[in-house]
């Protein structure tokens, strides 16, 4: 039976994972294609299932003893990698800061209005930065101010974490918002289903 070409590369290993005969240790615990455990094996045994099948064999697990390896097709794996890298350097080249103004006595249903507008900025990846601004004397309700914002903050604390708040200076107090991470990626996987589209390359995992 004639064998796949192997996927040797002889080449210097820059990226973070070492694949095939890279992998320079005697035994490794090896996981399939498809999540399946087939244990410890030979570091040359795991090359050659690897090659029958036609993929690599990526070591997902260095620092393990033995380490973990996956056998799966690499090329898949960097693309997917690549596109995730291209994903987060275009959020992170577009993403913008929203400002929004709200006084330190803006009633209940003014302030609900401005916490769905940040919501929806936060949701597409962008910063919110509340400004305040007292004039002359309002300086004295300061406090009231500082609870306005602690308000806000817990409004949006499940899409949104403080990534800055100013004291009070120049009669302005400012309150900036950032996205959390797992919202904005959950808003992409929302996303990807509703269009039926599908990410290329399979997940690295050792389990």
């Amino acid at each position: 039976m004639r064998h796949r070409g192997p996927r040797h590369r002889p080449r210097e290993n820059k990226d973070k994972h070492r694949l095939n005969e890279e992998i320079n240790v005697p035994e490794v615990r090896v996981v399939g294609p498809e999540g399946d455990q087939l244990g410890v094996l030979p570091t040359a045994t795991a090359i050659a299932i690897a090659e029958e099948a036609g993929m690599d064999l990526v070591e997902v697990a260095p620092n393990n003893e033995p380490p973990v390896c996956r056998i799966l097709d690499y090329g898949k794996l960097k693309y997917k990698e690549q596109k995730k890298a291209a994903e987060a350097r275009k959020k992170s080249s577009t993403a913008q800061v929203k400002e929004l103004r709200i006084r330190y006595r803006t009633d209940t249903h003014d302030l609900e209005t401005k916490v769905r507008k940040a919501r929806k900025f936060l949701v597409d990846g962008d910063r919110v930065r509340f400004q305040m601004r007292f004039r002359g004397r309002e300086v004295v309700y300061r406090e009231l101010g500082e609870n306005t914002f602690k308000q806000v903050s817990e409004m949006l604390g499940d899409v949104a974490t403080v990534e800055d708040f100013s004291p009070l200076m120049n009669q302005r107090m400012h309150l900036t918002l950032v996205p959390r991470a797992g919202v904005i990626a959950a808003k992409d996987e929302d996303a990807s289903k509703n269009t039926g589209g599908k990410n290329a390359g399979e997940e690295v995992s050792p389990e």
